[in-house]
């Protein structure tokens, strides 16, 4: 049953390789597990690379199917069109396309498991990535939101600049009237007299400026904080909305892309490993001897071919010999009397009929 499935995965003709030695058939049987192998392996490399970009199972395996499907019977049919000739050269032009073709699929194919091979590598790469790219988007924007938080801040030290400056000179007049009452300063006259009315006077009226000063700057510094940390909720909605694009900074090409930041070495080993595979099918039938099958496959071709030119041929005879034939029937009867002149009668009858259609026409013009 597997042999008979493997000598179909190969392409050769089952009922001329059934009449062939077992060595033969074991030569077409490893040809087709290898056509098989390959499929296999490009259903295996294309479901996970479809997974990895629509993180769906069904439609990464059915594409995988259809994938495998296709590598399958294009290299079944390369394998089974490739002649064995008596010169390697000529097979090698032959398989040429094919192999070339192999390189590219292998290519393909080999990218999405070096990416689940090196899944952990890759995965390290990316999370420094997103930090770095977190950062990046964090200072943009805080950039964003600078000029306002930072005009808010220059708004806010400037009120209280205003109430410190305010307070300071109070605080001065204090003294100043607490000296002048101590005979320290001013006058230098101990007791309250006018002029220690007059600078306590000045105080108060600071003293009631600075309490209207501080309500009001107050009620603003209040305003400007709450617009700040507004600003900074927004800031930090800003980035946590953000957070999960970056977060799914993952698929399939910044995969590819992390991957060519790794070592190059042992992604190109496995890709040649892939390669090889590929190029299996066509180099398991190149290096393959002419055997039997192939004698008895050249014979039958051989003998259609003639049996086709000889056909050919034949019937090419057959039209110039009826052509003479005919030829030298219609020159005998050329020269008969009676054919003459039924003919003649013929002619005659069919221009009289068309001089009649031609009048009747014009007569209807008229």
């Amino acid at each position: 049953m597997l042999k008979q499935f493997f000598i179909l995965c190969s392409g050769a003709d089952k009922n001329l390789l059934e009449g062939c030695s077992e060595g033969e058939q074991t030569k077409f049987v490893g040809i087709g597990a290898t056509v098989f192998f390959t499929a296999v392996m490009a259903f295996i490399a294309s479901a996970f690379a479809l997974f990895t970009v629509f993180d769906d199972l069904i439609p990464a395996l059915l594409f995988g199917l259809v994938w495998s499907l296709l590598i399958f019977n294009l290299d079944r049919f390369i394998v089974s069109t490739i002649r064995k000739r008596d010169r390697f050269w000529s097979e090698f032009l032959q398989a040429t396309p094919r192999i070339i073709l192999a390189i590219i699929i292998a290519i393909v194919i080999s990218k999405p498991l070096e990416i689940k091979i090196f899944e952990k590598e890759i995965n390290t790469v990316l999370l420094k990535e997103k930090n770095t790219m977190a950062l990046n988007n964090k200072k943009e924007v805080a950039n964003y939101f600078k000029s306002d938080l930072d005009k808010n801040k220059t708004d806010v030290a400037s009120l209280k600049s205003e109430i410190t400056k305010k307070e300071t000179e109070v605080n001065t007049l204090y003294e100043t009237y607490i000296t002048e009452a101590e005979g320290t300063a001013g006058t230098k006259k101990l007791g309250k007299g006018p002029v220690f009315k007059e600078k306590i006077a000045k105080h108060d009226l600071a003293k009631k400026e600075l309490d209207t000063l501080r309500k009001i700057n107050q009620a603003k510094i209040a305003e400007k904080e709450k617009n700040s940390k507004i600003l900074e909720a927004d800031l930090d909605k800003k980035v946590s909305e953000t957070q999960p694009i970056i977060d799914g900074f993952d698929g399939l090409m910044a995969r590819i892309n992390a991957l060519n930041k790794l070592p190059w070495l042992p992604s190109f080993f496995i890709m040649l490993l892939f390669l090889a595979i590929e190029t299996s099918p066509i180099i398991a039938k190149l290096l393959s001897p002419k055997g039997e099958y192939d004698y008895k496959l050249e014979d039958l071709e051989t003998a259609l071919k003639a049996t086709i030119e000889q056909d050919k041929y034949q019937r090419s005879l057959l039209v110039k010999t009826s052509a003479a034939m005919h030829d030298k029937v219609y020159e005998a009867i050329s020269d008969d009397k009676k054919l003459y002149d039924l003919q003649r009668k013929n002619a005659t009858d069919l221009l009289e009929l068309q001089s009649n259609n031609f009048l009747e026409k014009q007569k209807k013009t008229l």
